[in-house]
């Protein structure tokens, strides 16, 4: 494909929920738009590869310096808790909600009920975690997932595997509350909700 209007039409469909009309209207926004801006969209999606890691603990993307995060960092954290998200979006949301204060792990996904593969998702990262949480004393972990068929899914096989590596029951597995409607995603859920979501959990 040569044409860059068609080119760059064609890589921001690619993006999640974005469809051909509104991939059109994002470049015909950056061509009616000063080159500044076009200057500052390609420096900034550069930078993300210069200075933007994966954390080692929770898995999250971020900018600070370390191999560790900022959040996973801080030692007010709670480590008594520990949310299992499945993406960086869905993070931000529930720190939105002022209600969370402990760790978190990004699984990266849900299962895909179509395939039943989780190898795309980071389940042994999640395992290898988990002693030395308990050593730090985690006493629950807290699945939070949207409130789909895919979630619920997932929610099902981690309790399924953690099951079996947890003979001794060292931490209690719960999932958010209904605060959430079915079939909704955690990152557009209101503060409120997530808040009722979290104080319901079982």
């Amino acid at each position: 494909m040569s044409d860059a209007i068609e080119k760059l039409t064609a890589l921001f469909e690619k993006f999640p929920g974005i469809g051909p009309r509104q991939a059109g209207r994002f470049v015909q926004y950056l061509l009616r738009n000063s080159p500044a801006i076009r200057r500052e969209l390609v420096e900034s999606v550069q930078a993300l590869g210069r200075s933007v890691s994966q954390c080692a603990e929770c898995m999250r993307y971020h900018s600070d310096k370390g191999k560790v995060c900022r959040m996973c960092g801080n030692a007010e954290r709670d480590d008594a808790f520990l949310a299992i998200v499945a993406s960086d979006t869905d993070l931000s949301a529930l720190e939105k909600s002022a209600t969370y204060r402990g760790r978190y792990f990004v699984l990266g996904g849900t299962l895909d009920l179509a395939s039943d593969k989780t190898d795309r998702l980071r389940i042994e990262q999640l395992l290898a975690s988990l002693p030395k949480r308990v050593e730090k004393g985690l006493k629950e972990v807290i699945f939070a997932f949207p409130a789909n068929p895919e979630g619920d899914a997932t929610a099902v096989r981690l309790r399924e595997i953690m099951a079996v590596i947890d003979v001794a029951h060292r931490y209690k597995v719960t999932t958010l509350g209904r605060g959430l409607s079915t079939g909704s995603e955690l990152e557009y859920a209101d503060p409120e909700t997530l808040k009722a979501a979290l104080e319901t959990r079982r």
